[in-house]
């Protein structure tokens, strides 16, 4: 009996704990994970200031990229890593700041690509572009 009791008990206490579960794959996918760093973002119009000492760095996938991207800008996304690195830092040079960006303010991917160049490249002056493509493309020229 006591066997019994025991296997409801974990049974119900599994059964309580589904719709958290559930609600966590919900959001998985939904939520960005990225730790941001909100120090290393630069406004459209600040990194326009920078000039020719901008290397523009996109971090989005590969059809995003083709379909529109900022000037020289240089793809580089956590998809194809390893691929698309050794030609971004072939065209780094050190007294050049990297911008990245990705779709927009809520896109984690650009965070984690900056993230990446700093901590797995070891680049400095490595920045986010607040509100990414969308906000370059609605910012006066």
């Amino acid at each position: 009996m006591i066997k019994t009791a025991a296997k409801q008990a974990l049974l119900l206490a599994a059964l309580a704990l589904l719709p958290a579960i559930a609600q966590g794959l919900y959001l998985r996918d939904r939520i960005s994970w990225t730790q941001r760093n909100s120090g290393d973002e630069v406004s459209v119009a600040e990194a326009r200031k920078w000039g020719n000492s901008v290397m523009w760095i996109d971090a989005r996938p590969t059809k995003e990229f083709a379909a529109g991207h900022i000037e020289d800008a240089i793809q580089l996304n956590t998809e194809e890593w390893d691929t698309l690195l050794p030609g971004t830092l072939n065209r780094w040079a050190p007294d050049r700041k990297l911008v990245v960006y990705c779709s927009k303010q809520s896109c984690g991917a650009s965070h984690e690509v900056a993230r990446r160049l700093r901590d797995e490249a070891g680049l400095k002056n490595v920045f986010v572009l607040s509100g990414g493509w969308e906000a370059w493309q609605q910012s006066p020229k």
